[in-house]
């Protein structure tokens, strides 16, 4: 079979099915599919979606991104975090739930798809590093406490949103009991056994009651009726050039987020398969799932953290347990979506809040600040402006990630360059932080952690520039040139500067340690034609040696960069 063959469908390298592996990937997918029936109508809830919506986004979106992803064990399906980026994106453009809400969603699910699949064809996949660990977590906190916000009125049986409930407080005494029920439940259950239905058995008890009780004819807000068979494949409606314009950030948010989302997860996968991670195919395989899952009429799907989790905790091997998922996520839509009619909302409220619970952990905020107080601060202000921003979410990534490349690239701009001494333990340290004496009279002996190129070039040139004009009586300049593995174009220049400002002076450099790759620009420069100005070694060793020999250094053993 073709390489290629195999690369573009990864299912193809799927192993072949025994009556022993179906049956353990059937009980994974059970698993599964039992949690993610009633956690899609809820996530649907969350978008501004029709309930059924979230069914549809679990089945053929499910089987396109395990056919065509290379990670297999990915839940793929409706998210929180997606699905409140979905309503955070439309609020203003069209009324939840109504044609028009749902024609955006859909050409959202479309574009962020399309966009997908030409980065993973692209192989664009290292352009998720745009976004550092310390915005995502900030952002995703953030995310978090919108959803719980905007859930809580429902599951305390309150009528309208926060404004509704603070002005005129309606509380309905039968949703809040099964709302706080419910979070109590499923908080229990996933503590003390993860993998037990707790999310359906909750969901099928919760209809019961509301049918036996007349919750609906008191007052209680139900899901309601919801269409049986399988969704229709056709485009959306076309909404017009203008209202694609708004669509455009959405997009660009959406995607990003959504396939960071799924690096969480495919990340923990590759580690436990002891397999590299091939981001570009997964782009692609999500990307293709959101697709299908816009043609079925739904919104953008992700993959599921807990979901992915819960399918490896319940032993799944392959792709044939999303396969079986999705099976039983079909099987509920074809027989059992008259009972989800009498569930009530402030039910599927509570799903969504115990969900995301485990996304809130503030702890994360202390050990940043204890690693690295800018980076911790860029969360925080991340954290503030998506708060402050909602319902535009987008805005408190988009200033993260400004904020985090404006931070490296000042670090970039400002590489760490020392003057090196001897340290009593034979290593070479910063002389002025440890107090150590010259490596030997008029000699200035510098180290550049960074890469000489058009970034720190500059800060380069001025360091050695402004020690020389300090320190005319300098003899030799020794450059420990190990840590610096790449030079371009500008720091070539510069290098070549430098060199004739020493010759001019009769100063004498020392190269120790430059890597081939440079060592091969600067020839190609024609910036170390052998001079008696212009001396280079090999190793750290070999300079400090050649130093004694000229007595410039005290006999002492050679030493190591560090």
């Amino acid at each position: 079979m073709h390489p290629a063959l195999r690369r573009y469908l990864p299912f193809l390298r799927w192993p072949r099915p025994t009556a022993g592996l179906l049956r353990n990937e059937a009980l994974a997918g059970l698993t599964v599919g039992l949690m993610m029936i009633p956690q899609s109508v809820a996530y649907a809830q969350l978008a501004g979606m029709p309930p059924v919506t979230g069914i549809y986004a679990s089945i053929l979106p499910a089987l396109v991104a395990v056919l065509f992803s290379s990670s297999q064990r990915l839940s793929v399906g409706p998210t929180a975090l997606t699905a409140l980026l979905i309503a955070a994106s439309l609020t203003g453009l069209a009324q939840p739930g109504s044609p028009q809400w749902v024609t955006l969603a859909v050409w959202l699910a479309l574009l962020t798809g399309l966009l997908q699949v030409a980065l993973g064809l692209a192989r664009f996949g290292w352009l998720l590093n745009l976004v550092n660990s310390p915005v995502l977590m900030a952002f995703t906190q953030a995310a978090a406490v919108l959803i719980i916000g905007s859930q809580l009125p429902a599951m305390l049986g309150f009528a309208g949103n926060w404004e509704h409930m603070l002005q005129a407080p309606a509380l309905h005494g039968p949703a809040a009991a099964f709302g706080v029920v419910t979070v109590v439940v499923l908080l229990a259950a996933k503590r003390f056994k993860p993998s037990f239905p707790a999310v359906l058995l909750v969901v099928l008890a919760a209809a019961g009651l509301s049918w036996a009780l007349g919750f609906e004819a008191h007052g209680g807000r139900v899901v309601g009726q919801l269409p049986q068979g399988l969704p229709g494949l056709e485009l959306p409606g076309w909404p017009g050039w203008d209202m694609l314009g708004q669509l455009v950030l959405p997009v660009l948010v959406i995607t990003l987020v959504s396939f960071l989302e799924t690096a969480s997860s495919a990340k923990v996968d590759s580690e436990r398969k002891g397999e590299r991670w091939d981001q570009d195919q997964d782009l692609i395989g999500q990307g293709l799932a959101k697709i299908a899952s816009g043609l079925s009429g739904a919104f953008a799907t992700s993959s599921s953290f807990s979901r992915s989790a819960l399918n490896l905790y319940a032993g799944a091997q392959t792709g044939w347990a999303t396969i079986f998922s999705a099976l039983v996520v079909l099987l509920a839509l074809l027989v059992f979506t008259p009972a989800l009619r009498f569930v009530p909302q402030a039910v599927l409220a509570a799903i969504v809040v115990a969900a995301v619970l485990g996304l809130l952990k503030p702890r994360e905020f202390v050990r940043l600040w204890r690693l690295a107080r800018v980076e911790a601060v860029i969360a925080a202000i991340t954290f503030v402006i998506t708060l402050v921003a909602a319902p535009e979410l987008y805005w408190g990534v988009l200033a993260g990630m400004v904020m985090s490349l404006s931070y490296f690239v000042y670090q970039r701009l400002h590489p760490r360059i020392i003057e090196v001494g001897l340290h009593p333990d034979g290593s070479l340290r910063d002389r002025h932080l440890w107090q150590l004496p010259p490596l030997a009279p008029h000699t200035y002996a510098l180290r550049m952690d960074a890469a000489l190129d058009f970034a720190a070039a500059g800060q380069f040139e001025r360091t050695v520039s402004e020690h020389l004009g300090a320190h005319p009586d300098t003899a030799h300049v020794v450059l420990f040139a190990q840590p610096i593995n790449r030079i371009d174009a500008t720091g070539v220049e510069i290098f070549m500067r430098l060199h004739t400002q020493l010759v001019v002076r009769g100063t004498v450099l020392h190269i120790s340690g430059i890597k081939l790759p440079v060592e091969q620009v600067l020839r190609a420069a024609g910036a170390l034609h052998p001079s008696e100005l212009l001396r280079m070694y090999r190793t750290d060793a070999e300079t400090l040696a050649a130093l004694r020999q000229l007595g410039k250094t005290p006999d002492d053993i050679a030493a190591a960069a560090i």
